[in-house]
C-alpha cells in the first residue's frame, strides 16, 4: 500500500489531478522554497508566506480558493482602521447610562407582586455593538424615506428602551411597566421587539429565533426589489441584523445565506454577537463558533469580518513574530474563553499564558489586573465602528460580523460569563454597587439600599444627551421607529370583478384557475395592478400561474444571461430585473419571508405592495406557521393561497400533501382572515373585501388566506340577489331545496359544495327530503362572530343580548344541519354551539393517502352518498324517518366499498 506522500492527494478547491505539469524544474523549485520556509524559519513562519501569497493572488486577479476560515484575530488590522469621528468619553458615559437603566429596569421587574423577569446578560454583552450603531450609522426615517431597516436581537429590548428614556422618548413610567401591557396601559412595554403591541416604536419582531436572520435577508432583497421596479428609492437603506451566535443554531438563520449572496446584497449587514453562550450553557464548549461560522459564511459567499479582540491586545500581537500568541488563540476551545472570562488575572498568566516561554515572556511586563483586562473586541467602540465602516464600504457582497463579547459583561462577577446568567434577573445590593462603581454612576450607596434601585438620567441639558441628539439627528431621526405615511389605494371597482362572476360556463375549472384569472385582471388595473407581488415557491406552472411569465416575468436582478429551453412557447419562462413575480425556488420559508417583507412595505418605505403567496395548503401553515405568526406581529398585509387544498383532492399525491386541518391551524391566528369558497364568483367578492380592508380607507391590520383547489368543476355565474353578505361573514343559502317533503340543511364549504348539490338532488329525487344547501365560507370568521358577540354578552348583561351570525342565518331552516367539507370535522365543529338544532358534521379525519378522488371520499364518508346517509341519520334521530332506511342507504350506495365509488374527476396529482 503507498504512504501517504505517495498517494495522489484529494485537490478540493484546487486544480483536477488532470492538469498537467509544463514546467517540472519550476514546480520543484517552488516546493523546494516552501520546505525551506519550514525547515529554516518553522511551521509558523511558512504559514504566514503561504498566506501572504495568496493575498497577493488574489489582489493580482489570481484565481485561488477561497479559505474557509483565518486565524482568530481580528480581520482588520490596526493599521488599517479608520478615524474614529465619535468622543469616546461621551460615548462611554451615555452606554454607561444606557446599561444601567436597562439592567434597573429588568430588576425593578422583579419587584414583589409583579414578577414578571426579563433579561439582562445579553444586552449587557451587545450594548456597545448597539452604541456604536445608534450613534454613527442607523439612519432614521425623517429624510422621508424607510430610513434602514434594524433587526434588534430580541433580548437585547431593554437596551432599546433604556436609550428611548435617555432621549425622552420612553418616561420612567414606562420603563416600571415593561412586561405588563395590559394591567399598566397604555405605558406598558412589550417583552421583546413588538410591533403589534407597539406599532410606532418596533419595526420587526426578532425574538422567535431564526427567523430574524431569514426576515432581514429578505427584506434587503425587497428593497432592492422595489427600487428595480420603480416603487420606491430604497438605495439608501441598509438592513443590519443583530444576532446571536446560539441563534445560528436555527437552520432558519443559516438556510438563505446564499441567496444574500447569490443577489450581491451589499445593503445588508448581519451582526453576530459572539458571546460563546446559549440559554444554558456553551454554544461550542469544545469548538470555536466564530469560527465555524467564519467557514459557513464564507462558502455561501459572503463577506466576514472577525471582531475578536480589543485594543490591549494590539501591542501583544504586534510582538508575536513567530506565530506563537496567534497559534495559542486559534487552539483554545471557547469553553475556556467562557472560563477566562470568569477568573482572575493571575490564574490567565498561568492557564493561557504559562505553558510557553514566549508567551510568558510577552506578558512579564503586565499586571494581573492588566491580563484580567484583555478584553473582547465586541465591546471596543474604535474596533465597531471601523468593522461597521468596513461593511458599509464593501461593495459586491453582504457582510457579517463575528464580534466575540462577554455575556453579562459589566454586570459583576456573579453575572459574567457564568453559564446561568440569560436566566438571571435580578441584582442584589451588593451586585448594584459594584455595577454602579464600575460605571461611575452617581447613585449614592442609601438609594441602592432603601427599596428599588432607581434609574439615571444625567440630565436634558447634559453634554451626553445633546450628544445623542444631534447625533440622531444628523442621522435622520431616531431609531426604531415605526411609522405608516402610505396613503390608501385607488382600489377598482365592480368592473374588474364581473367576468369571474359570470361563471365557467361549460367550462370545468378549478377555483385555483378562477382566482388566477382574477389575479390577471387586477394586475393590468392601472392604478394598482404594479403593486401586486406573487409569489411561489417553485410551482406556479403546478398553480396555472406560467400564463404570467410572459408579461409580469420573473425578478432576477441579473436578468436573463442565456436563451431559455422552452423560448419558442408561447408561456415561456422569462426573467428580468424588473420582473414582478418573485420566484424564491423550493424554500416555503423564503416566500413566506419574501411575503412579510413586501406586506410591511406600506410601513417600512411608505409604499403598500399587495403580496399574493400561492403555496400548497399543507406547506404553509403547518410548515411556515410561526412566520405566519411573524407576519401578524409585523403588520403585513396581504394575500395567502393555500392551493390544491383538502385532504382529497390531492390525493395522488399521498399523505404528505393531504391538507385536512390548515383552517384549524389559521384559526389560532388572531390576524388571519379565512375563507373556503366553492365558486369564483365568492372569490371576487372575497378578494375585493379584502382589498377593501387592507388597503383602502382605515386601512386593517389583517391578512387573508383562502384555500382553493385543484378539482376542475362547472363554475355557476353568481345568483341574482347573492347573499354578499353571508359571503363574507361566513355563511348564506346558495340552493334551496325544490321538492321533498321533510326538511333538512346541508353546510358545506369549498369543494365540498359540489358533493352538497348531488346529494340534495338523491335526497330529493329518492328519499322525499328537501334539503337546503348552504356554502360555509369561513367557518373560521362564523366562530371569531360567535366569540366576540359570547365576549360582549358576558361584560354586559344588563344590555340586550346579541345573537351570533351563524344563530340567526339559520335560525328559520328547518331540519336537522349537516357540515361537510375536504377537512377534518374539527373545522366545522367550531361553529357547533351556535349552530340551533341537531347539527352534525362529516369530515376527513386521520391521515390522508393516495387513491382516486372517490375512493378517498368515500373512505372518509364525505362524498354525496355519505352526506345523504348522514342526513337521513339525523332526521332517523328525531323521528322523521325510519331507521331502517339507513341500512337500506348503506347498502344501496355501497358505503361500507371504497372500490364501489365513482373514482371522479382525474387530476389528483399535482
Amino acid at each position: 500500500m503507498a504512504s501517504g506522500s505517495d498517494r495522489n492527494p484529494i485537490i478540493i478547491g484546487g486544480l483536477p489531478s488532470q492538469v498537467p505539469d509544463f514546467d517540472p524544474e519550476e514546480t520543484q523549485e517552488w516546493l523546494d522554497s516552501l520546505d525551506a520556509a519550514v525547515d529554516e524559519r518553522g511551521r509558523e513562519r511558512a504559514r504566514y508566506l503561504m498566506l501572504r501569497l495568496i493575498e497577493r493572488a488574489r489582489e493580482k486577479r489570481v484565481a485561488v480558493p477561497e479559505m474557509r476560515s483565518t486565524d482568530y484575530v481580528n480581520t482588520i488590522a490596526t493599521k488599517d482602521e479608520p478615524f474614529f469621528p465619535g468622543n469616546e468619553e461621551i460615548e462611554r458615559k451615555i452606554l454607561n447610562a444606557t446599561r444601567w437603566n436597562a439592567a434597573v429596569m429588568v430588576s425593578r421587574a422583579q419587584r414583589p407582586g409583579i414578577g414578571v423577569g426579563g433579561h439582562i446578560a445579553t444586552f449587557a454583552s451587545s450594548a456597545s455593538l448597539y452604541d456604536v450603531g445608534f450613534n454613527h450609522f442607523f439612519r432614521g426615517k425623517d429624510g422621508g424615506d424607510g430610513g434602514d431597516q434594524i433587526f434588534f436581537q430580541g433580548h437585547a429590548s431593554p437596551g432599546v428602551y433604556a436609550r428611548a428614556f435617555l432621549l425622552d422618548r420612553l418616561s420612567e413610567q414606562q420603563l416600571d411597566a415593561f412586561r405588563q401591557e395590559k394591567s399598566k396601559a397604555p405605558y406598558g412595554l412589550s417583552s421583546y421587539p413588538h410591533p403589534r403591541l407597539m406599532p410606532d416604536f418596533w419595526e420587526f419582531p426578532t425574538v422567535s429565533m431564526g427567523l430574524g436572520p431569514l426576515g432581514a435577508i429578505y427584506q434587503a432583497r425587497m428593497n432592492r426589489y422595489m427600487e428595480a421596479r420603480g416603487i420606491a428609492d430604497t438605495s439608501k437603506s441598509h438592513v443590519w441584523a443583530f444576532l446571536g451566535d446560539g441563534e445560528m443554531d436555527e437552520p432558519e438563520s443559516l438556510g438563505q445565506l446564499s441567496l444574500a449572496a447569490r443577489e450581491g446584497l451589499d445593503n445588508l449587514t448581519f451582526v453576530v454577537n459572539c458571546n460563546l453562550q446559549r440559554l444554558d450553557g456553551p454554544v461550542r464548549g469544545n469548538g470555536k463558533i466564530m469560527q465555524e461560522l467564519e467557514s459557513q459564511f464564507r462558502g455561501a459567499g459572503w463577506n466576514v469580518i472577525k471582531l475578536v479582540w480589543d485594543r490591549s491586545w494590539d501591542p501583544l500581537l504586534a510582538q508575536d513574530r513567530d506565530g506563537i500568541l496567534v497559534n495559542k488563540l486559534n487552539s483554545t476551545p471557547d469553553g475556556q474563553f467562557q472560563t477566562y472570562a470568569t477568573e482572575t488575572g493571575a490564574y490567565i498568566r498561568e492557564h493561557f499564558f504559562g505553558d510557553d516561554h514566549r508567551l510568558r515572556k510577552m506578558v512579564e511586563g503586565m499586571t494581573d489586573d492588566q491580563i484580567l483586562h484583555l478584553g473582547r473586541g465586541g465591546h471596543d467602540h474604535r474596533k465597531i465602528y471601523a468593522a461597521y465602516a468596513a461593511a458599509k464600504a464593501h461593495k459586491g457582497q453582504p457582510t457579517v460580523i463575528l464580534a466575540q463579547t462577554v455575556k453579562g459583561w459589566t454586570l459583576g462577577p456573579n453575572f459574567e460569563g457564568r453559564n446561568a446568567t440569560h436566566q438571571m434577573k435580578k441584582l442584589t445590593v451588593e451586585d448594584l454597587k459594584r455595577f454602579r462603581d464600575r460605571l461611575h454612576i452617581p447613585i449614592a450607596d442609601k438609594e441602592l439600599e432603601s427599596g428599588l434601585p432607581p434609574y439615571y438620567h444625567p440630565g436634558r441639558d447634559s453634554e451626553e444627551i445633546q450628544y445623542m441628539h444631534d447625533r440622531r439627528k444628523a442621522l435622520g431621526g431616531y431609531v426604531p421607529t415605526r411609522v405608516d405615511r402610505s396613503k390608501p389605494l385607488n382600489l377598482p371597482g365592480d368592473k374588474v370583478y364581473a367576468p369571474i362572476k359570470k361563471g365557467s360556463g361549460q367550462q370545468q375549472i378549478a377555483t385555483t384557475m378562477a382566482f388566477v384569472r382574477l389575479l390577471k385582471d387586477l394586475m393590468r388595473d392601472k392604478e394598482i395592478g404594479k403593486r401586486f407581488v406573487p409569489i411561489a415557491p417553485d410551482e406556479y406552472r403546478t398553480f396555472g400561474m406560467d400564463s404570467l411569465f410572459p408579461s409580469a416575468k420573473i425578478y432576477n436582478p441579473m436578468g436573463q444571461q442565456y436563451e431559455a429551453v422552452d423560448r419558442e412557447l408561447l408561456l415561456a419562462y422569462k426573467e428580468s430585473p424588473t420582473g414582478q413575480m418573485l420566484h424564491d425556488g423550493i424554500s416555503e420559508a423564503g416566500c413566506t419571508a419574501s411575503l412579510i417583507a413586501a406586506g410591511s412595505a406600506y410601513a417600512t418605505h411608505g409604499e403598500p405592495l399587495i403580496p399574493i403567496y400561492v403555496f400548497y395548503s399543507m406547506f404553509g401553515f403547518q410548515r411556515t406557521g410561526d412566520q405566519f405568526w411573524q407576519m401578524a406581529d409585523q403588520l403585513a398585509r396581504g394575500f395567502v393561497l393555500g392551493a390544491t387544498a383538502g385532504r382529497t383532492t390531492l390525493t395522488g399525491e399521498g399523505l404528505q400533501h393531504a391538507d385536512g386541518h390548515s383552517h384549524l391551524l389559521a384559526s389560532t391566528n388572531p390576524a388571519v382572515v379565512a375563507y373556503d369558497p366553492a365558486f369564483g364568483f365568492e372569490i371576487a367578492h372575497i378578494v375585493q373585501d379584502g382589498l377593501r380592508r387592507m388597503y383602502g380607507e382605515n386601512a386593517e391590520d389583517v391578512f387573508y388566506y383562502l384555500t382553493v383547489y385543484n378539482e376542475p368543476i362547472q363554475h355557476p355565474a353568481e345568483p341574482e340577489n347573492v347573499d354578499a353578505e353571508g359571503i363574507l361573514k361566513g355563511l348564506y343559502r346558495f340552493k334551496e331545496g325544490e321538492k321533498g317533503a321533510i326538511p333538512a340543511q346541508i353546510l358545506a364549504s369549498g369543494v365540498a359544495v359540489p358533493w352538497a348539490l348531488e346529494a340534495q338532488k338523491i335526497l330529493a329525487d329518492e328519499w322525499n327530503v328537501k334539503a337546503d344547501v348552504w356554502s360555509a365560507t369561513s367557518w373560521n370568521e362564523l366562530r371569531r362572530d360567535a366569540v366576540e358577540v359570547e365576549e360582549h354578552n358576558l361584560l354586559h348583561p344588563e344590555e340586550e343580548q346579541r345573537v351570533p351570525y351563524v344563530t340567526k342565518k339559520l335560525a328559520a331552516a328547518e331540519g336537522p344541519k349537516v357540515a361537510v367539507s375536504d377537512w377534518m370535522r374539527a373545522v366545522p365543529d367550531q361553529i357547533a354551539r351556535w349552530v340551533p338544532g341537531t347539527y352534525q358534521s362529516l369530515g376527513a379525519d386521520g391521515f390522508g393517502f393516495a387513491d382516486t378522488r372517490g375512493a378517498a371520499r368515500r373512505f372518509f364518508h364525505i362524498d354525496a352518498q355519505s352526506i345523504v346517509l348522514g342526513v337521513l341519520t339525523e332526521l332517523a334521530k328525531e323521528g322523521k324517518i325510519d331507521r331502517s332506511a339507513l341500512k337500506q342507504a348503506i347498502d344501496r350506495y355501497q358505503l361500507l366499498d371504497v372500490a364501489a365509488a365513482d373514482p371522479g374527476a382525474a387530476g389528483g396529482d399535482a
